[in-house]
């Protein structure tokens, strides 16, 4: 190195130590001020347009947004400076959350029938047995799992989860839960047209209720609970049944019943591979689900109530 070369690297040190010397002497550290940064494409204005309108179109995309909004001196934008921009008012894109379709009809009713049973203590829900069917399949896919990959391995043999399309070997379980009590569970088999009928169950409904005269039956509105030999059937065994209205599956708690049932198989390393090694991992798991934990569900019909007397009959959390 020529004696200039090392006259320049001197000097641009000297320079380099001055002037942070002079940064710490005005602001009390070393460290870089903040810049000004790139120029905003879009103005104040702009920005509370872009809110407003997601606000009112929660399912429009942000690039649907972009092209149909200029920035500054009439530039385009991009999706991502949409999605920046709902960013910083905390808007996010998420899954959206599912739920029945409630015409105002169904919102009425379903306000009705809560504000009637808001006031219920826990002596009157104890009467109550909550009964459902759900069908649990040897395949079970969230679309919640994730698997950890590099560039270029979608297909990779060891990050492809493979499945069946209808969820493999399945069973349809029945049963029923209550405060301190339960029914179940009961597999349904041989289903299809004339052989449900909706009293597959019968054999363990009519003794349950014999034992206990002051219970009353839940059940929701589908065709095989509403069909007049179902009827029937619970009329000629004198077994009551509450009155429920449509599409409510946030009121009734054993809907997280079966949820708790699905995280219980879950857990099983190896799962199940048979229909019958499905049945017999249902019935431990149903038999291993505390006490404690289903009353709670049941404890939780005054919050239910409330969630939908909140919302008019809309969709709660539950």
């Amino acid at each position: 190195m020529c004696i200039y070369q090392q006259y320049i690297v001197f000097s641009n040190v000297l320079s380099t130590v001055y002037r942070l010397q002079q940064r710490f002497v005005n602001t009390g550290s070393t460290a870089d001020t903040q810049r000004s940064g790139r120029p905003r494409v879009t103005t104040q204005r702009q920005d509370r347009q872009i809110l407003r309108h997601h606000l009112r179109n929660r399912f429009h995309t942000a690039h649907e947004t972009a092209r149909n909004t200029a920035g500054n001196h009439q530039r385009l934008i991009s999706g991502q400076t949409v999605r920046r921009r709902l960013a910083e008012r905390d808007l996010q894109n998420c899954r959206p959350a599912r739920g029945p379709v409630l015409t105002q009809r169904h919102r009425m009713a379903r306000q009705q029938w809560a504000q009637d049973h808001i006031n219920w203590n826990w002596r009157q829900w104890r009467n109550i047995l909550f009964t459902d069917e759900s069908r649990y399949c040897i395949n079970h896919v969230d679309g919640r799992v994730i698997v950890w990959r590099r560039r270029g391995e979608r297909y990779a043999g060891d990050c492809v989860m493979e499945h069946n399309a209808q969820g493999g070997p399945n069973v349809m379980v029945w049963g029923g839960i209550g405060l301190n009590q339960s029914l179940g569970p009961v597999f349904f088999n041989n289903l299809g047209p004339g052989r449900g009928n909706g009293i597959t169950a019968q054999p363990h409904v009519v003794p349950f209720f014999q034992a206990r005269r002051n219970c009353v039956l839940q059940q929701d509105n589908a065709r095989p609970h509403t069909a007049r030999v179902t009827q029937a059937f619970l009329q000629h065994n004198n077994i009551d049944i509450m009155a429920w209205p449509a599409l409510c599956p946030d009121l009734n708690p054993i809907e997280h019943f079966w949820d708790q049932l699905q995280k219980k198989l879950n857990q099983l390393r190896p799962g199940p591979r048979t229909a019958s090694e499905l049945r017999q991992a249902l019935i431990h798991a149903w038999c291993n689900i505390p006490r404690d934990a289903i009353n709670r569900l049941i404890h939780s019909m005054r919050r239910r109530c409330h969630a939908v007397i909140n919302v008019h009959g809309g969709q709660t959390p539950y």
